[in-house]
């Protein structure tokens, strides 16, 4: 499955996935970002860039983090991985399937932050280090 380029001004298509905490989210018009992170390495990034914030952060931004785990052996994801996920202090939406994250276009060691309003993109950026997209949260203050 090839991710086409996002245009400016398209609108995501709605999905639900659920999170660590097996609680459903659906994706929706409130929604101003979307995280993506398609790898362990840009997971990290996004782990790094959240250590010592609030729980609720994401959420008081409007931020929806979403991580691709389809290449994650089920049984490391059931008895390890996703255990240790209960313990941050942010929701991790989880792609356990690939039904998500392969529909937005980016490199898989870089998270992909896309920029919303009332369900359309207004605009997409990627991160590589922690530090970069610490500085991108905070200022996305609502």
């Amino acid at each position: 499955l090839w991710a086409q380029a996002l245009e400016v001004g398209e609108r995501l298509a709605p999905w639900t996935l659920l999170d660590q905490f097996d609680q459903a989210f659906t994706l929706d018009n409130q929604t101003q970002t979307l995280l993506v992170a398609r790898s362990m390495d840009a997971a990290k990034l996004v782990d790094a860039a959240l250590q010592g914030q609030p729980k609720g952060y994401l959420e008081a931004r409007h931020a929806v983090f979403v991580a691709d785990i389809q290449r994650m052996p089920r049984l490391i994801a059931k008895m390890f991985a996703v255990p240790a996920m209960r313990d941050y202090s942010y929701r991790v939406m989880l792609d356990r399937d690939g039904r998500v994250a392969p529909r937005y276009p980016g490199a898989v060691d870089k998270v992909l932050w896309l920029a919303l309003k009332d369900g359309q993109v207004v605009g997409e950026h990627e991160y590589a280090t922690a530090a970069q997209l610490r500085e991108a949260l905070e200022k996305a203050w609502p």
